[in-house]
């Protein structure tokens, strides 16, 4: 079907005509050996855009985090994250499994923050019988909700007062700082490391950044080596990746916008709910209150919309639902009979 409209994620926008002539005729070259110009323009317009010394082009937000929790820590250290935090439930593992560095999850609130004096408690001492806490990593967005910034503030706080360093694993940070209204420098300010996506919101096919000091991302270009990152004529993908940043950041709100409009029409139906106060950017979570949810998404995939199965549906616009695909959505969710 050739007007699907693909509700299950922002990651799977397809790359726009204009990224396509950009990865087409983009200028290349070996970047192992740091001779790609394409990347090489792409990590200085992620690092000045996020106000770091440096960054680093990775295959995906998976390894971008990994590599920084790996050059943040060491054997036998531990980080700190969320209990609903995706490096802790939806990355493998890979922390523990790769780097033998231990997760201490603490309790996410409603709203996806963090308490600070919870934080804080679940720091060890400094005692041979406890693993080295090291890191602090917050998320934001996480589940579309936005981090307010006195909470990131308050936990960069936590983490001076232990001399502490923090990730922020920003996969859609992008959309935090568009529903905010603020410059993303105002949210990555707080943090020593930050990743971000270009394959969701930004609607680049491949890629994540990683940003830094030097000296971190000079321990992080070794872990994207040994970890399988290290990629030859990339510049072809960090092509996408700079008309993303370059186009596809203001336009967000649109998304937001899409996302709003989808909510509350799906808030007025019988059969379904949404938590309206939950919508901060480009999610939707509908409790289906009436039927069968797997007869529910059979149903939509017979009208054209996809959209991932389970008692809360979590519904995601992107660069490729227009306002009229909400509506044909909507339409869609109302022809539903249990």
């Amino acid at each position: 079907m050739n007007n699907v409209i693909d509700l299950r994620s922002d990651t799977v926008t397809r790359p726009t005509a204009q990224m396509r002539e950009a990865m087409a005729g983009a200028e290349v070259g070996d970047d192992v050996y740091g001779d790609d110009p394409t990347v090489n323009r792409l990590q200085e317009m992620a690092a000045q855009r996020l106000g770091f010394e440096a960054a680093l082009f990775t295959p995906s937000g998976t390894q971008a985090n990994l590599i920084a929790l790996l050059s943040h820590c060491e054997r036998g250290d531990e980080y700190i994250v969320g209990q609903y935090g995706h490096t802790y439930r939806t990355e493998g593992g890979g922390a523990a499994v790769l780097g033998s560095i231990q997760p201490q999850p603490v309790e996410n609130r409603d709203d996806a923050t963090m308490d600070p004096d919870a934080v804080e408690a679940a720091i060890k001492p400094d005692n041979i019988h406890f693993a080295r806490t090291r890191l602090i990593c917050l998320e934001n967005t996480m589940g579309g909700k936005v981090i307010p910034l006195e909470n990131l503030a308050a936990m960069r706080a936590v983490a001076d007062r232990h001399g502490l360093s923090m990730h922020l694993d920003g996969a859609r940070l992008f959309n935090a700082s568009v529903a905010l209204g603020v410059d993303p420098k105002l949210i990555t300010g707080h943090f020593d490391s930050v990743a971000f996506c270009l394959s969701k919101g930004l609607g680049a096919p491949v890629g994540s950044m990683l940003c830094g000091t030097r000296a971190l991302l000079e321990r992080a270009l070794r872990w994207r080596k040994v970890t399988g990152g290290g990629m030859r004529q990339v510049g072809i993908l960090a092509a996408a990746g700079i008309v993303a940043l370059e186009q596809h950041v203001d336009r967000l709100a649109q998304d937001h916008a899409n996302a709003r409009r989808l909510a509350e029409g799906l808030h007025a139906m019988d059969g379904v709910s949404v938590n309206m106060e939950e919508v901060h950017t480009n999610m939707v979570f509908v409790r289906v209150d009436r039927g069968d949810p797997e007869a529910l998404v059979e149903h939509l995939g017979g009208h054209g919309v996809l959209a991932r199965p389970g008692k809360t549906m979590r519904l995601v616009t992107h660069l490729d639902v227009s306002s009229e695909d909400v509506e044909r959505s909507l339409a869609a969710f109302s022809s539903f009979r249990p």
